[in-house]
């Protein structure tokens, strides 16, 4: 990953429905040049997905939960990160060193949702384990 490549995550961080042509043409990159870089900090791992922020009043309901994940095997990673990022639920994935492979954010309607979203996590998204903890405030 070079300057370049953290220009591009930078923009998208803030704009992620960018066109390729527009953010090539900000970073100095053709069309095409752009889309690759994109395209190959994707398949890395780098960047999970891109998601919807949503206004104050919708964030604040709900429930906000911390995930912690241990994956079955080493090579579930790709199963499990295009589950993340496929899941509107996960706010933020991060991952990290110790006990655990990965830390999700996540926001939930109520703790029935909770439960469904973790029963899927280690069904279809290839997690062996989790340590959950909500926030109070």
């Amino acid at each position: 990953m070079d300057n370049k490549d953290r220009e591009i995550m930078a923009i998208l961080s803030v704009d992620g429905r960018i066109s390729f042509s527009d953010l090539g043409r900000r970073v100095g990159l053709s069309t095409n040049a752009a889309a690759a870089r994109v395209r190959k900090l994707e398949s890395s791992g780098i960047i999970l997905g891109y998601r919807a922020v949503l206004a104050a009043h919708e964030a604040e309901e709900g429930i906000e939960a911390y995930v912690d994940v241990r994956l079955q095997f080493d090579d579930d990673r790709d199963r499990f990160l295009a589950w993340v990022a496929g899941n509107p639920l996960v706010g933020e994935a991060a991952h990290v060193t110790g006990l655990w492979d990965y830390h999700l954010h996540v926001r939930v309607k109520d703790t029935s949702a909770l439960d469904r979203f973790l029963r899927d996590l280690k069904r279809d998204g290839g997690a062996a384990q989790t340590e959950t903890r909500i926030a109070l405030r």
